[in-house]
């Protein structure tokens, strides 16, 4: 019997790549104002080169866009100028401004109306992801009962422990979910190896073999409801 579906969110439940550019706009228009020796040194479009950096100095962050964010703004201050005692305050004030403006999201269609129908059925819904937005600030947070990121867990997907950390904290088999996301690898080909059904959200409609290898594929979010219930017929 399935009692749980898990939600990966950006580029599943809202495209991502608006609510970063937004997200960093704002971050460098807070940056402007707070601390603006920052935006002499650097462009809003110097915010990837600051990210590889961090990914090359730090490679035991490269699971955690959080861990890097906050390193990408240490680095960025410290090569602008500033001393240490004003690189601690001013990076989480930033970190801050920044993770509202990430939580800022436009949903795809039918993403409230596919929750609703999935919670009537008492279906325990949880979401997995690689970003860090939250549920809650999102706007979601009546429907999720649970949450895990990366930076919570200490890998990303597709790598086991979110997955196993998920079913040891719920107390569930992996026959027991499904999980549901836009990646084949990372959600697709990650929830397979632990056993967990998958259903495939293609909006795109592209191919990929390893994405097609799940249990069901939808190219719309009001399929989802649908999807579920077929993998649940087949037991």
């Amino acid at each position: 019997m399935i009692k749980c579906i898990t939600f990966d969110l950006d580029d599943t439940l809202w495209a991502v790549d608006p609510v970063i550019t937004h997200a960093n706009n704002t971050l460098y228009g807070w940056l402007d104002e707070h601390a603006p020796e920052f935006t002499r040194q650097h462009t809003v479009s110097d915010f990837p080169a600051l990210r590889e950096q961090v990914l090359e100095a730090y490679p035991e962050t490269a699971h955690s866009v959080t861990l890097i964010r906050l390193r990408q703004l240490e680095i960025g201050l410290r090569q602008a100028g500033y001393g240490e005692a004003e690189i601690e305050k001013l990076v989480p004030r930033a970190f801050d401004i920044f993770l509202a403006a990430r939580n800022e999201v436009t949903f795809f269609p039918h993403v409230k109306d596919m929750l609703s129908a999935l919670k009537q059925e008492d279906y325990r819904i949880g979401a997995l992801s690689n970003g860090n937005a939250e549920v809650g600030r999102v706007g979601l947070g009546e429907w999720f009962d649970f949450a895990l990121n990366a930076h919570m867990v200490g890998h990303e997907k597709p790598h086991p422990a979110m997955f196993e950390k998920m079913l040891a904290s719920e107390q569930l088999k992996p026959a027991e979910v499904i999980h549901i996301g836009d990646n084949p690898d990372h959600d697709v080909a990650g929830a397979q190896q632990l056993g967990i059904r998958t259903i495939w959200v293609n909006l795109q409609q592209q191919a990929h073999k390893t994405g097609e290898t799940a249990d069901q594929v939808v190219t719309c979010l009001s399929e989802v409801f649908d999807a579920v219930a077929a993998i649940r017929a087949r037991g």
